[in-house]
């Protein structure tokens, strides 16, 4: 029995490939997330406010990404809810102000894509997490500045992070599904 090399994957194969570092575009960029209320549908919400910065390495493989998310920008559409999820009984935003995440290593998925995987800190706690990575593509924005977009989802346990809700947790389902579009800019 033969085994299939492991997929390579360099600047070379990726069209447009550019190596620097790479700001997070908050204007082109969206942070959301859903979670199953009472079981039957889905709530929708995203984070409005965040920074980040990618770094990609000459070897796509040891790129790098950082990202920092103020809680208090949570929006949902509705904001009772909104303030219901900066409190106590959810992500607490007056003691834990922010999340963040560091990846820690790329790597190939099968078939198309990336696998980033990181720490992710949420409510005081720092929990390892997977991206699903889609690189979108290489492109021109405003006055030809060198833009990237990718997109990239990952599903989180709410009560692994101290995520309990309270009263009202009975109502929401545990896993929380994370949709990032991201468009960066080449800053260097």
């Amino acid at each position: 029995m033969t085994t299939s090399p492991e997929p390579t994957v360099t600047a070379a194969t990726l069209p447009g490939y550019t190596p620097g570092t790479w700001a997070i575009d908050p204007v082109h960029t969206e942070v959301a997330f859903a979670v199953r209320h009472l079981g039957v549908a889905n709530v929708r919400g995203r984070f409005d406010e965040f920074t980040g910065e990618i770094v990609l390495a000459e070897n796509p493989l040891e790129s790098s990404v950082t990202a920092t998310i103020q809680i208090a920008s949570v929006s949902t559409g509705h904001e009772q809810r909104d303030n219901h999820i900066r409190s106590e009984e959810f992500l607490n935003a007056a003691e834990f102000p922010e999340m963040t995440f560091r990846s820690t290593e790329v790597r190939p998925a099968d078939g198309d894509g990336f696998l980033v995987d990181g720490e992710l800190s949420v409510h005081g706690a720092t929990q390892p997490v997977t991206l699903d990575l889609e690189l979108i593509g290489f492109g021109k924005g405003y006055q030809d500045r060198p833009v990237v977009g990718f997109t990239a989802t990952t599903q989180i346990s709410r009560k692994a992070f101290g995520v309990h809700g309270g009263p009202t947790s009975a109502m929401l389902g545990d896993a929380i599904k994370i949709t990032l579009d991201v468009e960066a800019a080449l800053v260097q």
